[in-house]
């Protein structure tokens, strides 16, 4: 988008790049980078759209550049309102549904899994309760004040790159330092690849790991694993580059399927692992198929009238897959034998000591 350069290519030296580094640091690589990349995203997330707000002149500037438009800057500002259209109750769910999603995001979870003991989970979670705090209300706020700094050039910017053109026109425009301009462009590619390169990681894990190593071949050697983990990388790298060639599709589409899957799938069972002892490896399969298929019919199954039931109801997959995962799971484990003593000691000895 900044250098004009063709989807293709740009596409290709972006995935090369996170596949470089991916392949050949692993997993400290991958956090290395996502420190860097992290302090980028929330620089540019912060002052962007502040300085953008002084630039205008306050909310009082805001609200007639708005109206200038034909917007109604009441219904604009609220929180109950799409447009002018007041939500719904189904709105309302599906919105504060995305919530779910993050109990069932391995490259999230993985970070945790990493940490160097529990004393440091504390500190851990605040961390990461900050961080998502800020990122997503001054998101946001992005999207208030791209609406009336970018008012003269609006129409002719596709809605999903309105932060890049709000760094542009600030930076060629009103704070005439290229240079920080170009940082803060870095901290959009900060958000792709730092997503990027904890999915492939995780899939190589998960592969080489869990399944190589774990069901596959119990004994096999090191190299071995690592060599599986490779080929894993470069295979998910390619599939992703494949499903990527279409420059049409639509980022925040792409996210919302792979929240729904990963949070219907991932979520129920996580949180009833972690406060449940009941549960067992029955009730966490049940769970999973379950949570996942449930998502999968819910948006690409035409059963009425042509249609999806998502797009019938205007209820978000994801709020459906989880209640679904979160009843398989009861049903599973409740049905099926209980853990033993030793599992079910060692949960009570893991809560006592952290505190939940």
């Amino acid at each position: 988008s900044v250098f004009d350069i063709k989807y293709e290519i740009a596409l290709t030296i972006g995935a090369g790049i996170i596949l470089l580094y991916t392949f050949m640091g692993g997993f400290w690589a991958v956090c290395v980078t996502d420190f860097i990349q992290g302090l980028l995203m929330l620089i540019g997330l912060l002052f962007v759209p502040i300085a953008a707000y002084f630039i205008v002149g306050g909310w009082s500037e805001i609200n007639n550049a708005v109206a200038s438009q034909g917007i109604n800057s009441d219904t604009y500002f609220n929180f109950l309102y799409s447009g002018d259209t007041k939500m719904g109750v189904i709105d309302i769910i599906s919105q504060l549904g995305w919530a779910l999603g993050y109990f069932g995001m391995p490259h999230i979870l993985i970070r945790f899994m990493a940490v160097k003991s529990e004393k440091e989970l504390k500190k851990s979670k605040l961390i990461a309760i900050v961080w998502v705090a800020l990122s997503l209300v001054f998101a946001c706020f992005i999207g208030l004040m791209g609406r009336a700094y970018l008012s003269n050039v609006l129409s002719e910017v596709e809605s999903e790159n309105v932060f890049i053109e709000m760094i542009l026109q600030m930076f060629k425009t009103d704070i005439p330092v290229m240079f920080i301009g170009g940082i803060f462009l870095c901290g959009i590619l900060a958000a792709i690849m730092s997503t990027a390169d904890s999915q492939l990681l995780v899939t190589a894990s998960s592969i080489s790991e869990d399944l190589y190593k774990g069901v596959v071949n119990k004994d096999a050697k090191d190299k071995t694993v690592l060599k599986i983990s490779r080929i894993t990388v470069v295979a998910v790298a390619i599939i992703a580059f494949l499903l990527a060639l279409n420059p049409d599709n639509s980022v925040m589409g792409l996210v919302s399927n792979a929240w729904a899957g990963f949070g219907a799938a991932f979520g129920p069972l996580v949180l009833c692992s972690i406060f449940w002892k009941r549960s067992n490896s029955i009730g966490a399969m049940v769970s999973m198929i379950t949570g996942g298929l449930t998502v999968i019919v819910w948006d690409y199954i035409p059963l009425v009238n042509g249609e999806t039931l998502g797009k019938t109801t205007g209820l978000y997959s994801l709020v459906v897959g989880f209640a679904v995962g979160l009843v398989g799971m009861i049903i599973g484990s409740l049905v099926t034998k209980a853990p033993s003593e030793e599992i079910m000691k060692e949960f009570d000895e893991v809560k006592n000591n952290i505190g939940f």
